[in-house]
């Protein structure tokens, strides 16, 4: 598989964000009303960290909601904005990065819409244009946007974004674990990709070991590093030193 240019690659999947239980292209999401548009985010957020979903996603807004007050948070790979805009509306300052365009011109009219001026957006049209941000993040936020891509491509990428994250700034990432991976039946990492988030080019597995590896020669102190919901995801959440 040809990944000359990683983020065209990932462009024509990841302008999809979930619409309750399905998905929906952003580009499609511009015409509806003001109304129809916070009425669908709302819902999704409570569709995804409520009831059953509480231990897929309710669980670290509840855990990080405080932690993060006042804080400077990179949310990358954005897309509806579920994470990142809560995160917002409870007194954090989020830049939300993403590499689709349409995606960004949503979360921009949402914040709008709910009033929230602690936010700011960035295109990444490539890797370099993280050298716009500034240095001084205090979170790097990963919800599983780094797992679309080849190991060598995503480190390439990691360590850009390293850049922005001085030595206390801590790196939280979803990812996959190898276990999902070993379950699933060991198949290449593009048709895993295909079989786990409906079409994505890529999906790589990590543990605990391999996402140090990519973030390498950069050293972390570990606070969480654990599977959870039956070994379908795994959580790192790392602070850096020096």
């Amino acid at each position: 598989m040809n990944w000359n240019k990683p983020l065209e690659k990932l462009r024509d999947k990841w302008c999809e964000v979930p619409a309750g239980h399905s998905r929906i292209t952003t580009s499609e999401l511009k015409n509806i009303s003001d109304k129809e548009l916070i009425e669908l985010w709302n819902k999704t957020k409570i569709d995804a960290t409520t009831g059953k979903y509480f231990e897929v996603r309710g669980w670290y807004h509840s855990l990080y909601m405080e932690v993060f007050k006042n804080k400077k948070i990179m949310d990358v790979g954005s897309g509806f904005g579920i994470d990142g805009i809560t995160f917002a509306q409870n007194g954090a300052n989020v830049t939300f990065v993403d590499i689709v365009q349409s995606n960004l011109e949503l979360l921009k009219r949402i914040c709008c819409l709910l009033g929230l001026t602690n936010v700011e957006f960035l295109y990444l049209e490539e890797f370099e244009s993280l050298k716009k941000l500034p240095s001084n993040f205090d979170v790097i936020w990963c919800q599983g946007s780094m797992i679309n891509l080849p190991f060598d491509i995503a480190g390439e990428e990691a360590q850009l974004l390293l850049e922005h994250l001085p030595v206390g700034g801590r790196w939280i990432e979803l990812a996959y674990p190898r276990e999902r991976w070993v379950q699933e039946g060991e198949m290449p990492l593009d048709k895993w990709g295909a079989k786990t988030d409906g079409g994505a080019p890529w999906m790589e597995w990590y543990d605990l070991h391999k996402l140090q590896e990519r973030l390498s020669p950069a050293n972390f102190n570990v606070i969480l590093s654990f599977n959870f919901h039956n070994n379908d995801f795994n959580w790192f959440d790392l602070i850096r030193t020096e």
